[in-house]
């Protein structure tokens, strides 16, 4: 599919619940958000006929995520179902990792190409402090699971907050250890992650180089669906990568802003920041055609606009209200 600015667009990123087991503070408030019902939330059937429609358009690669995607209750049979589908090239997975060790073996048998794991700190009090959850043990259970899969591309994700006990090079730490890319990711000023400062990819950097000397740019085969600039530094097994969407903006790049999101409640979208889009889920329960499908995807993609604007002063009534967990990560 090629958007309104020439973009080709062929990877989605699908929510498939708006549930979560863990409370970070960038992603909703200590209470969480409200839940909605059930019933609102796409069917795996739904799911999987929007999945082919996209292919049919030019999708090839989609990413499951949440809410936390491995409370699904069918989370490898769904992968199992989206890989069988003509034209999908890979299938990925974004989770936290604390319920990835029972489901990591289903999930490679079911065809799972790559897993992202988000991991902020591994400091237990810090992790603690973030999440609101005591369970990094069970998120470093899931990496050494994932690990244990070698076919499987691994990924680390850590969003720098710049509080104290992140211990951010230790993070960093882990591609050096294991043959996995950990990634930075700048914090995204939607939802309450409005609250937080995070770090600057200029001073993650010299963070990073004073502990473990000069990155250098690599320049390999892609390592991923996204905009990641990836770095190499003497001694690592993996890469380390930034993702700075916001001072680092890639939107009008042809090569990066690749991407669509659908909500677990089947709104597409295509920016993170606006709300604008279409509502999927309400053509297909009102009885739709794929062909309907069809058109409302290519007018949603005629709307995509040139980029963000999260460093200039946004339109109330068009920003984006909802946190990441209701979004889709």
């Amino acid at each position: 599919m090629i958007d309104r600015c020439g973009r080709t667009i062929d990877y989605l990123r699908i929510s498939v619940t708006d549930r979560c087991n863990l409370r970070c503070i960038y992603c909703m408030p200590e209470n969480g958000v409200k839940l909605v019902e059930r019933s609102q939330i796409l069917r795996e059937e739904e799911i999987i006929r929007i999945s082919r429609v996209m292919a049919q358009l030019g999708i090839t690669r989609i990413k499951l995520t949440g809410g936390e995607p491995l409370v699904h209750v069918r989370m490898p049979e769904l992968v199992c179902q989206i890989k069988e589908i003509p034209g999908i090239k890979k299938v990925t997975l974004t989770t936290n990792g604390t319920l990835l060790k029972e489901q990591m073996k289903e999930l490679a048998e079911a065809g799972l190409d790559a897993v992202n794991i988000s991991l902020d700190t591994l400091n237990r009090d810090c992790f603690q402090k973030i999440t609101r959850r005591d369970l990094l043990n069970e998120a470093l259970e899931g990496i050494q699971e994932a690990l244990r899969y070698p076919g499987i591309s691994v990924k680390i994700n850590c969003v720098p907050l710049g509080i104290e006990g992140q211990d951010l090079c230790e993070i960093a730490e882990l591609a050096r250890k294991y043959p996995v890319h950990v990634r930075f990711i700048e914090m995204m000023p939607i939802g309450c992650g409005m609250e937080f400062k995070g770090m600057s990819e200029k001073e993650l950097t010299e963070l990073l180089e004073k502990r473990f000397g000069s990155l250098t740019l690599y320049q390999g085969e892609p390592l991923g669906n996204g905009p990641s600039r990836y770095y190499e530094a003497q001694g690592f097994e993996g890469k380390l990568g930034f993702i700075s969407a916001v001072s680092h903006k890639f939107c009008k790049d042809c090569s990066s802003c690749n991407r669509i999101r659908l909500t677990s409640q089947g709104y597409l979208k295509t920016c993170l920041q606006y709300s604008a889009g279409k509502d999927l889920r309400e053509i297909i329960r009102n009885g739709g055609t794929d062909e309907e499908l069809t058109e409302a995807i290519l007018e949603a993609l005629e709307q995509k606009p040139d980029g963000h604007q999260f460093l200039e002063k946004a339109q109330a009534d068009d920003t984006e209200k909802l946190c990441m967990s209701q979004i889709g990560g």
